[in-house]
């Protein structure tokens, strides 16, 4: 019976050539044109990295592997009853590109809970730490506890071979996917519930184990599954993913990489931004009074707070010229279980009323809502009230595309990430300064 690894190999196998192929015969054609602002700015808009697990298209949002999320929802595999699929078939399709069968999901099921037991040091560890630690630190610190265990590391050590650095890889990835959750549950457990942890249930899959572990009942599973899928990858370009990008072509190992990503998808600009647009939208209704404004209120309101120099808090995108899809996939899943909930009902009254007056203004490049403007209603919804442990959450679902791409980067053999940089003296004489 072919297992993921075997079909992931046999992909690997069928790539690779691709990829000697344009840097022997194409390495010296121009992708673009790099400007002052772009090396000052951050990079924006530099077309330099590759990646096949997922791209952003600024009107049609994220694709993964190709399909849109409304296609991926649709196509992979589910539990029964469920309405979002199993995040063991979606971790196959990533690695793959293809879609699993139900048979072939389950296998992966199976495989994560072979895997998900976490050694007891760590949880030690997370023990140790002070009581007011931030949740993204502990996550963070537990990754990196765990490199311990890095099968890569071993394999390095023992004497590296290009050629197969990749099979070592997948294993930490596929060890790291399926111990995280459980990793986050305790964590929310030890720090917000007086540390009455709640052991895993191997008849469930990641999705509804996850929900059990935090204690949460249905349909908490099924917000896990589409949380971790939507959250998975963004292109290589954002920091969370460029960061574990970087790290991993050191041939540092799945631990180190990781850890380093969700380091930065801890900051305020990254990861963090869904939490404050929760804080801001609930600030918000405490000044109203709780009571949900009309249509014209809104619209003064939103006005009053653009004109005093202040942005709407999960409006507009770096890349995305229209709705972020993982907002809509979000707000179907509200319109289906919380249609009556003020918070969302609040959420959906500025989105009624915000695109137009950000277009009016003239200001923004996108006046559409992006996946933060409403993430929090949903765990705050279902009683996870602690904004600190939202960006852990947000982190064991990157951790699938971050981890999908440094494994392929090994396959294919990519070298250490190493760009040049220029003094500002250099870029005034390049402008005419």
């Amino acid at each position: 019976m072919a297992t993921l690894k075997d079909k992931l190999r046999e992909k690997i196998e069928a790539h690779r050539p691709r990829t000697a192929r344009l840097l022997k015969e194409f390495g010296d054609v121009k992708v673009g044109e790099v400007t002052i602002e772009q090396c000052i700015g951050g990079m924006r808009g530099v077309k330099s990295l590759v990646t096949d697990i997922s791209y952003l298209d600024p009107f049609e949002g994220i694709r993964f592997r190709g399909k849109t999320i409304p296609e991926v929802m649709a196509a992979l595999p589910k539990p029964k009853g469920k309405d979002y699929p199993y995040v063991e078939g979606f971790w196959y399709y990533l690695l793959t590109g293809e879609v699993p069968t139900l048979q072939e999901t389950l296998d992966v099921v199976e495989e994560f809970k072979e895997r998900r037991k976490v050694p007891q040091y760590v949880f030690d560890i997370l023990k140790a730490m002070p009581k007011d630690t931030h949740p993204m630190t502990m996550f963070s610190a537990a990754v990196l506890s765990m490199q311990n265990e890095s099968k890569f590391a071993k394999f390095y050590n023992e004497g590296f071979n290009k050629m197969i650095a990749w099979e070592s890889m997948y294993e930490d990835s596929t060890d790291l996917i399926a111990r995280l959750p459980v990793v986050a549950a305790f964590i929310y457990r030890l720090k917000y519930k007086n540390g009455d942890i709640i052991a895993p249930d191997d008849n469930l899959d990641l999705g509804g184990n996850f929900a059990h572990m935090m204690g949460i009942p249905e349909p908490y599973d099924d917000v896990a599954r589409m949380y971790f899928i939507i959250h998975s990858d963004h292109e290589s370009g954002n920091v969370s993913a460029h960061t574990t990008h970087l790290v991993a072509s050191a041939l540092s190992d799945a631990y180190y990489s990781l850890s380093a990503g969700l380091d930065g998808l801890a900051g305020p600009l990254h990861g963090l931004a869904n939490q404050e647009v929760l804080s801001w939208i609930q600030d918000v209704m405490a000044k109203m009074d709780g009571k949900l404004p009309s249509e014209e209120e809104m619209k003064k309101f939103v006005w009053d707070t653009l004109n005093s120099g202040q942005v709407i808090p999960g409006y507009g995108h770096a890349v995305l010229r229209k709705t972020d899809p993982r907002y809509m996939s979000q707000r179907e899943f509200c319109l289906k279980h919380l249609p009556n909930d003020p918070i969302f009902a609040f959420v959906s009254r500025l989105y009624d009323v915000v695109p137009d007056i950000l277009r009016e203004q003239g200001k923004a490049k996108n006046p559409w809502p992006n996946v933060d403007a409403q993430s929090g209603v949903i765990q705050w919804y279902y009683g996870l009230r602690e904004y600190d442990f939202y960006t852990v959450l947000f982190g064991v679902g990157r951790a699938m595309g971050v981890l999908a791409n440094i494994t392929w980067d090994r396959a294919l053999g990519y070298p250490i990430e190493r760009p040049k940089s220029l003094t500002t003296d250099m870029l005034e004489k390049v402008a005419g300064i």
